[in-house]
């Protein structure tokens, strides 16, 4: 990595202007940077403070491994990218893939542009039953193949439950009989949570200083999801294309309990989220 690099911090969505500005892409850091300094122009991605590599409140262990990770429907697609300011997004993700070591940590791979593997940001939710409250409590760093896997309702509506449920063994090292009663219960208790109407409390963000745009009532939380549901069945709403071939057998992690993963422990349906340098350049 180059020294004395005057880096930027440019949203996804921004990566076009600031490139036509003059931003150049690092690989390595996967990060935008000025070349030169006083290039007017790129003052507005001039770089925030790091966000800490432990979040306040948040717990690292919390919902460790690879499991099925289905949220109230009200929740669907209602994801802490979309909720967190475009600027302090691009802080998270960078965070929350150099503190993994950027590698998947479910599964430990890396990116794999070949096939079509990238890093993704995937969150872990508590839920309180009493106060209707669901409390994020983790931020990590998950691969394509373990995000879809996690995502298996989304999987399956996009075709991809097969080959999401091969993952999930593979990593695992589930039988075919123990993944599904795996997965039959992380539904059956997506349904029970699903009558339920759960408020957000995204204080560890907050606390560490990271802007939120307010994320919508629950009511309209529950029609956007039917209405990008309905989208992402016909096809109306792309999915981040991916390449998904055979996965090979991975052995499971050390710390990786043998027992089923628990399903208390799920976080948001959401779309998948694509890493830093996915058609950046």
């Amino acid at each position: 990595m180059a020294v004395n690099r005057l880096w930027l911090d440019v949203p996804y969505g921004q990566k076009d202007e600031a490139k036509a500005l003059g931003a150049r892409w690092d690989p390595a850091a996967k990060r935008w940077y000025a070349p030169r300094p006083g290039m007017d122009g790129l003052h507005r991605w001039a770089p925030l403070p790091d966000v800490p590599d432990l979040l306040p409140g948040e717990d690292r262990t919390f919902g460790s491994g690879l499991f099925v990770d289905l949220v109230p429907s009200s929740c669907w697609f209602t994801n802490v990218r979309s909720c967190v300011d475009e600027r302090d997004w691009e802080r998270l993700r960078r965070m929350i893939t150099r503190r993994a070591g950027h590698r998947c940590e479910a599964c430990g791979r890396g990116e794999d542009r070949a096939t079509g593997r990238w890093l993704e940001a995937h969150e872990r939710w508590a839920y309180d039953p009493a106060t209707r409250t669901q409390t994020l409590k983790r931020l990590l760093c998950l691969c394509t193949d373990c995000h879809m896997a996690t995502h298996m309702g989304l999987a399956d509506i996009q075709g991809k439950g097969a080959q999401a449920r091969a993952h999930l063994q593979a990593v695992t090292g589930m039988s075919s009989i123990r993944a599904r009663a795996h997965i039959d219960a992380a539904f059956t208790q997506w349904r029970t949570r699903s009558a339920a109407t759960w408020r957000l409390d995204l204080s560890i963000l907050t606390d560490a200083g990271v802007t939120l745009a307010p994320p919508p009532e629950a009511a309209a939380r529950t029609h956007q999801a039917q209405q990008r549901l309905q989208g992402v069945r016909t096809g109306a709403i792309p999915t981040v294309p991916r390449s998904i071939a055979p996965a090979p057998r991975i052995s499971p992690r050390s710390e990786r309990p043998a027992s089923t993963p628990s399903i208390e422990r799920p976080g948001p349906f959401d779309p998948p989220i694509p890493s830093a340098d996915h058609s950046r350049r």
